[in-house]
């Protein structure tokens, strides 16, 4: 039987730009067909957080120019970004399977999650998307519903919801194409947030957290690992600091202490810390390897990354 694997590609997996991304998920597949010969069967999973905000600065900008066009809500904006990048990773990998002689399907599954129209991420929004505006063009926001934020000096944008991921709507789908030995790429940028009116979903004005979506990806397919590739080769402790310590095993009691203890930023490793233990704790036998993209292939040999385990 082969290792049930969730991969969470971060930003720099893809890059920022379409021509960044091109070039960067050449880099990519060939980490990811690594795992693939190394015997990992893959379900995939990545950010959007500049893909997601360009598609929504793009579609609010046309409408600037052409008054009969409708603004994209946040929801179609995510699910354009979903089918942008799965497009780019599912073709990068499978050109470098079949390089190495491998011939496996690839597949993206447009994926949507519900969340909770209560959630108090709803009531407090901190995702910041989209372009720089004017005080005015801020001001009709406002009045459509929107929150916005002023960075000093340069103007007010966009903020948005994060909102938990409450459950995956395709994962039957999923499950059914990774049972075949597909490698499936899902829950692109979170998913698409939608909340369940009677029989219909309603796209939600929010996005959700990659990290996140992992973790809950990981455990609801009961994967035997969540492999979490970002910026650097391992977790720290005092990063950044002059005592910066490697932390190459961690238990999720231990990884609790440091967070309480407050050892993970918010807007880096916290996120990946607490997908981790939420995976772990819905999956005992499994385990979580946080490594950079880089550094993979010595992670699986044991020399680099963090694994976290029960």
């Amino acid at each position: 039987m082969k290792k049930k694997v969730v991969v969470s590609l971060g930003h720099q997996a893809l890059g920022y730009t379409t021509l960044e991304q091109r070039d960067a998920v050449q880099v990519t597949a060939k980490a990811l067909a690594d795992l693939v010969e190394a015997g990992y069967q893959l379900t995939i999973t990545h950010s959007n957080g500049p893909q997601v905000s360009m598609i929504h600065k793009a579609m609010t900008e046309l409408r600037r120019v052409y008054i009969d066009y409708t603004p994209a809500p946040m929801c179609v904006c995510s699910a354009m970004s979903q089918g942008y990048v799965g497009y780019d990773i599912q073709n990068s990998l499978r050109a470098e399977l079949l390089s190495r002689g491998i011939s496996k399907t690839v597949s993206t599954v447009l994926t949507q999650v519900t969340v909770d129209p209560y959630d108090e991420a709803f009531y407090e929004p901190t995702k910041i998307i989209g372009r720089y505006m004017s005080k005015d063009d801020a001001e009709i926001e406002i009045k459509k519903g929107n929150y916005v934020v002023e960075e000093p000096g340069k103007g007010f944008r966009r903020v948005v919801a994060a909102p938990q991921p409450i459950k995956i709507v395709e994962i039957e789908a999923i499950r059914t194409l990774a049972d075949a030995g597909q490698t499936v790429i899902a829950c692109g940028g979170g998913g698409i947030p939608v909340i369940e009116q009677n029989h219909s979903l309603k796209g939600a004005s929010a996005v959700i957290e990659k990290d996140s979506i992992a973790g809950k990806l990981a455990a609801d397919l009961e994967a035997d690992q969540l492999i979490i590739l970002t910026s650097v080769p391992c977790v720290y402790k005092n990063f950044g600091e002059e005592l910066q310590e490697e932390l190459r095993f961690l238990t999720t009691t231990e990884a609790m202490e440091h967070k309480k203890n407050g050892q993970f930023g918010e807007g880096n490793m916290l996120p990946k810390i607490e997908a981790a233990i939420s995976y772990l704790n819905a999956c005992p036998q499994g385990s979580v390897l946080i490594t950079s993209l880089a550094h993979v292939k010595d992670a699986l040999k044991g020399r680099a990354g963090t694994v976290i385990s029960p």
